[in-house]
This record gives C-alpha cells, structure tokens and sequence, in this order.
C-alpha cells in the first residue's frame, strides 16, 4: 500500500484532503482513483488508513478506513555527523539511516568540514521520501547545522568517532545510555584540538572497527549497531 505524508496533520478524521503536491502523486503520476486505498502518516506516530472518493490532483479526498497511533521508541538514535564534500554521499547516508530508524541528525560544522553551506529543504524531502518507502511512522528530526562548539554546550556527553590513535572502547559496549549522541567527523576527521575538546567534556571515544571508513560508511553502521542493540 501507497503511503502519503502530511506533517503534523491530524489524521483521526472521517474524511480529508492531500496536499496538493500529494494529491499529484496520488492521482496523476501513480494514477490512482476512487476506491483505491492508501496510507496517510503525520511523522508522529499516526497512520490514517484511507479509500479515494474524489481522484482531484490538485485535492485528492479520502474516507477513513481505519486508524492507529504508534507509541515512540523509548529510545533514541542521535548522530551527529559532518556533511560530506559530494552531497550525493550525504543524501545517501541520510536516506539509509532513515530507513534503519534514526531519530535525529545533527549536520556539523567542524575545522575540516568540506561542506559549510547545507540545503535543509533537499535534505528534508530525502528523509520524508525515505520514511514514506520504508513504512516509519516517526519523522526524523534534522536539526540546522551546528557548530561543534555549539553542539558540545547542549550535549556534553556522547560517544566520538575519530581516526587518531589512542584507546578507544567498541561502539556496543560504549551505548549504555539510550540517548547518547554519536560524533562523526568530517573526511578530514576531527582536528586534534577538537577531539581533546569533546574529551574533556565528557565524550568518550570509540572505534568503529580495523578498516578506516567514509564519514557517510560510519554513520550508517553507528546507526545499525545502535539499532540492533536497543530494539
């Protein structure tokens, strides 16, 4: 079944209307018309069952089949991860990481960041397009991007993925706290000065494994061994 998104709507309703760039979706380039039934979500936990009664593209109406709330995780996938220089990369690891479940990704601006400049609106439709073809119910929260100086005042404590030598705990035995931030730095890592920074604030360092990988590589697997060990 098709889903469709409406962010933040109240979907508890007998009978409403797509946005207009859904109700195009809906009824123009998948063609869909009276009688067939698709799924509406909020990106808060709500899924809206619905039957197409007037097949307009410009304001495609439904009826209420059926309708649930889903209850949030009780637990929370934060990465923090510097944008990478090809924003292909990057649109590919958000994508992904929707689809594994992440809560929220913070964009970070760091001495070697490649990428200083973001567009949140692009980066926006890719995770409300993974969402929708993965079945989440929750939208991911993407924050502005953020200094790391910024980010070290409201999250002082977290986990930190760098490549300097030094000792270093694996990423599951380093995750007792559910909500824990996870650090990943830009292609040209942290600087040195960054990491005993983020150190002496309370980060604890880890290792993502022997081989060195893409900062997009460690984001994902950060968010699929978080997955795994909270689910």
């Amino acid at each position: 079944m098709r889903s469709f998104f409406i962010q933040d709507a109240t979907l508890d309703l007998e009978t409403l209307k797509l946005p207009e760039e859904e109700s195009k979706h809906a009824c123009k380039v998948l063609r869909m018309q009276e009688g067939h039934q698709l799924s509406i979500v909020n990106g808060k936990g709500d899924e809206l069952i619905a039957e197409i009664i007037d097949a307009n593209n410009k304001a495609c109406e439904v009826k209420k089949v059926s309708f649930k709330h889903t209850p949030p995780d009780n637990f929370q996938i934060h990465i923090a991860i510097a944008p990478t220089k090809m924003n292909d990369r990057f649109e590919w690891f958000l994508e992904k990481a929707t689809e594994l479940g992440i809560h929220r990704i913070t964009p970070l601006l760091c001495s070697n960041s490649e990428r200083k400049k973001v567009k949140l609106e692009r980066y926006q439709k890719v995770i409300v397009s993974a969402m929708k073809q993965s079945k989440r119910l929750y939208l991911p929260h993407l924050d502005n991007l953020t200094s790391l100086d910024n980010f070290i005042k409201s999250n002082p404590i977290g986990v930190l993925a760098h490549c300097y030598e030094g000792e270093k705990n694996v990423l599951s035995d380093s995750l007792k706290k559910k909500n824990c931030p996870i650090l990943i730095g830009p292609e040209g890592d942290f600087t040195n000065l960054e990491v005993e920074k983020l150190i002496q604030s309370g980060y604890q360092p880890i290792t993502l494994g022997e081989t060195r990988l893409r900062t997009e590589t460690a984001g994902i697997y950060a968010c699929a061994i978080s997955k795994f060990l909270f689910e």
